[in-house]
């Protein structure tokens, strides 16, 4: 089976062609279009410039992501013809930014009716999940399996009792992991996106120097809670900017703290699920999953019984390889949606 799978939730541009063989996924392109360089003066996704920006880039994108041998050889050349060697067409509905994934649905829709190709409607957090088996054996993921899916909107701890079958464990509150280490990033007037910042930065620096609140880490149960740690974070840089020390020479001890602290919460959490569930498999995903610390961390932290799947560095942000992959286990079950049902769903849960 070809998987064609559009990705288009918040700001970056995605298309994939996954090829399913012999029970492993294989990307065959991947392709994403990002927009950090457009939103970085804003120190943040703005909805409309991400919406306008995904209109001119959708289709080059599109027509990158099949120009590869495989539909070569079904009889594609170059264009958005004659598609005998897509099988499925995946799109993330949602959850994400209404505008964003406007542009992806109805880009979707219309080449599902043109082509005559099912339509496979995939929620976004689900894709993340299944990032940690792109380009692998369907065979590694073992059930149960618990999920921490990480990123700047989400921080969801996800129990699977089989592909398709999830109980939620816990999410936060307010604020997602992600979005704590971005808005300290701009706090330190750092470049967007902040978290790849903070953690660069907190390679030189003491872990311990700062004393920052880890919210709701002795409490019973699995929910986060991160504003309250940004609202602490955001008051200590103020304090210290009062100080006479110039704040750039205190960026590797501040970095570091607020990375130990981010970390500690979402590991304590994701161990104390471990012990109660007792799963064969532990996936990390979304963006925070391309944090070197909390993957050391949480590779020690877990019993070796329990596998740990991470998705490659490139597949830890959004792409649309990971929709593909969700798309096929909804494929095999015939869970195909008409095109004139489909509708972007900016909050779609997945449980």
């Amino acid at each position: 089976m070809n998987i064609l799978a559009i990705e288009t939730s918040c700001d970056d541009t995605c298309a994939a062609l996954v090829e399913i063989k012999h029970g492993r996924f294989n990307v065959l392109k991947n392709i994403v279009a990002s927009q950090a360089d457009l939103h970085k003066k804003y120190g943040g996704v703005v909805p409309e410039v991400a919406a306008r920006a995904h209109v001119e880039t959708i289709i080059p994108v599109i027509k990158e992501a099949i120009n590869s041998p495989s539909c070569i050889q079904g009889g594609v050349r170059g264009g958005l013809r004659g598609k005998r060697s897509i099988d499925a067409i995946a799109i993330a509905s949602g959850p994400g930014l209404v505008t964003s994934l406007h542009i992806g649905v109805e880009t979707a829709k219309s080449l599902s009716l043109a082509w005559n190709v099912p339509l496979i409607k995939v929620n976004h957090i689900e894709g993340h999940i299944y990032s940690a088996i792109i380009n692998n054996n369907i065979s590694n993921l073992k059930f149960p399996a618990i999920a921490l899916i990480v990123s700047g909107g989400h921080t969801e701890l996800i129990l699977m009792q089989n592909h398709g079958k999830y109980k939620l464990l816990g999410r936060t509150r307010d604020d997602a992991s992600g979005e704590a280490f971005d808005k300290s990033a701009k706090m330190l007037s750092l470049p967007y996106p902040g978290g790849p910042e903070i953690s660069k930065r907190a390679q030189k620096g003491n872990p311990y120097k700062y004393d920052i609140p880890k919210p709701m880490i002795h409490e019973k149960g699995y929910e986060f809670s991160f504003s309250g740690m940004k609202n602490a974070i955001r008051l200590l840089i103020e304090d210290i900017s009062h100080t006479d020390a110039p704040l750039e020479r205190l960026y590797p001890d501040l970095c570091a703290s607020i990375e130990q602290a981010i970390v500690d919460v979402l590991v304590s959490k994701s161990i104390k699920a471990v012990e109660e569930y007792n799963p064969k498999t532990f996936i990390l995903g979304g963006g925070v999953s391309a944090n070197k610390k909390l993957r050391k961390t949480l590779a020690n932290a877990l019993p070796k019984s329990t596998k740990f799947l991470i998705p490659e560095l490139k597949y830890c942000m959004d792409n649309a390889s990971m929709v593909a992959v969700a798309g096929y286990f909804h494929a095999k079950k015939k869970e195909f949606i008409p095109y004139h049902k489909l509708k972007a769903d900016a909050n779609w849960e997945l449980v």
